[in-house]
């Protein structure tokens, strides 16, 4: 015998209604959240990468003389001819400056990566982590700006040791950047 009379399902409670939507709620700007980012700046003419450099000490210097003495009219009217050198500073160091951005890459891509650049056995017995192809593929992964592998590959074989270091440091520091903090519950 079939019964006619439909059972009313329970409603939830409040409490787990409003947790839902909190999660999802989160999960969507956990979603929606961008890989970290660094900005790798190569500044060749030295003296303008020192003026900027000391402008910005400068700066740093006169604002935070200011905070501690706000009554000080002559620190306030320094803090502002510091912040037009900067400014003018920044200016000149941003027309010649090359800036290099690079992305973490997801962990997948980061993971195959790896795989695709595995030491051989004589790289690995001296100590290598990755074979000689890695630098130059995870620079052109992670480029922001496009590089290709054959681009990355030229800078690391053309700059000096030092260089070529700090652009393979930028790639690379960036896949261990976290951006969490583990706080006390």
């Amino acid at each position: 015998m079939t019964s006619t009379r439909t059972a009313k399902q329970p409603e939830p409670p409040a409490a787990a209604v409003a947790a839902d939507a909190h999660w999802a709620a989160k999960m969507e700007r956990l979603r929606g959240r961008q890989l970290a980012e660094t900005t790798f700046v190569i500044c060749d003419d030295q003296d303008v990468r020192t003026r900027y450099q000391r402008a910005q000490r400068a700066l740093e210097m006169a604002q935070t003389y200011v905070k501690d003495h706000p009554d000080d009219t002559e620190a306030a009217i320094q803090a502002a001819r510091a912040s037009t050198e900067w400014d003018e500073a920044k200016s000149a160091y941003d027309g010649i400056a090359i800036p290099l951005v690079f992305r973490a890459l997801p962990r997948k891509a980061l993971e195959q990566l790896y795989t695709e650049h595995k030491p051989s056995e004589a790289e690995a017995d001296d100590g290598k982590e990755w074979d000689e192809t890695f630098h130059a593929a995870l620079i052109a992964a992670s480029s922001v700006d496009d590089m290709t592998e054959a681009d990355a590959q030229e800078l690391l074989d053309t700059w000096s040791l030092s260089e070529a270091n700090a652009l393979f440091n930028a790639a690379y520091g960036v896949q261990n950047t976290t951006r969490a903090d583990l706080g006390k519950g």
